[in-house]
């Protein structure tokens, strides 16, 4: 595979870093409180509850509400982070100015922070793109606020007026014609969260295969990143559409004090289970075309030692090899 992957959208002007058009979120708007020791612990509880091996589903508070049918032109927002990985929001937000939907309204938000420099840059090129139907929107936070996936998007959740709010990340690329056939595929729908059925994966990449220049452009996958289809069975990772009175009656894992407290490191994102214990649903299926993901090998967020990277990187390649015989296994 060449290194030069990719094909150019839009190149980056001389600007400095300061995104102008960002707001910067204040902690008491978050509503975080500080890390602490014990919260580490109660992230494994409420995992346990969540998987079902701790009985206290029964004793979770429940807020009745009921979501109303949304019809015609529907506002659909994104959420993503992202933190030292500008290479793949490059993508992500590429995708959109190539194929910008035309039966919906789009709200792009990102999370960042302002001390990741290159993903401060790339957000001012994207800035000044204005592709149809799409509304860019940036959130600033501080690294220990963004390091807490569940922070950004229950501030997201509480906030939005989409009618239907997409939690991603910023791996995930949008397709030709993926958000409008999201829009009429949610006309008249009230269930709390859908997903979609299928998305398209490529092989694990290295860092040279995504490795982007030293100023920031928007960009699309060339064609020699080979994606393969594969179904996914539950609402979870990037892959989390929930109706937005759902959104903004309950937060994301709002009232979950573990996942609402601020990180010394990014931490890997387990509050989607959770997410779908508080709601009591997998979330529904549904049909949309031109959803794909680039998978990284290289996890460059996290702040291990060498020897857990590796390990981590193992660990990865042994599940990709697990996937590729259950694909051959099928076909």
């Amino acid at each position: 595979m060449a290194h030069d992957t990719t094909d150019s959208v839009a190149r980056m002007p001389d600007a400095a870093s300061r995104v102008p058009d960002a707001r910067d979120i204040a902690p008491p708007e978050l509503g975080v409180a500080p890390p602490s020791s014990l919260h580490g612990l109660q992230g494994w509880l409420m995992r346990w509850a969540a998987s079902g091996w701790l009985p206290i589903r029964g004793f979770w508070p429940r807020t009745e509400f009921e979501p109303q049918a949304k019809g015609g032109r529907l506002r659909i927002e994104i959420v993503s982070h992202c933190w030292n990985y500008s290479h793949l929001l490059e993508h992500q937000l590429g995708s959109l100015v190539l194929h910008p939907p035309r039966e919906v309204e789009a709200t792009m938000t990102v999370y960042f922070c302002r001390e990741d420099r290159r993903t401060a840059r790339l957000l001012e090129v994207a800035a000044k793109q204005e592709p149809a139907n799409v509304r860019w929107q940036w959130r600033a936070l501080a690294k220990e606020h963004l390091f807490r996936r569940s922070i950004g998007r229950n501030h997201a959740a509480l906030a939005t007026r989409a009618d239907w709010i997409w939690f991603t990340d910023c791996d995930l690329l949008f397709g030709e014609g993926c958000l409008d056939a999201l829009g009429r595929a949610l006309q008249g729908r009230v269930e709390p969260l859908v997903y979609p059925r299928q998305e398209n994966l490529t092989t694990l990449l290295d860092d040279a295969a995504l490795a982007g220049e030293a100023e920031p452009r928007l960009r699309q996958p060339s064609g020699e990143l080979e994606f393969s289809s594969t179904i996914a069975t539950k609402a979870k990772g990037p892959l989390q559409i929930t109706h937005g009175d759902v959104a903004r009656a309950l937060g994301y894992c709002r009232d979950i004090s573990c996942y609402q407290r601020a990180e010394r490191e990014f931490q890997k994102c387990r509050e989607d289970t959770a997410f779908r214990w508080i709601l009591g649903t997998h979330g529904v299926p549904i049909d949309l075309p031109g959803v794909s993901r680039l998978r990284h090998a290289s996890k460059g967020r996290y702040h291990g030692s060498e020897a857990s990277n590796k390990l981590r990187l193992f660990a990865r390649r042994l599940q990709e090899r697990w996937r590729a015989r259950r694909r051959h296994a099928k076909s």
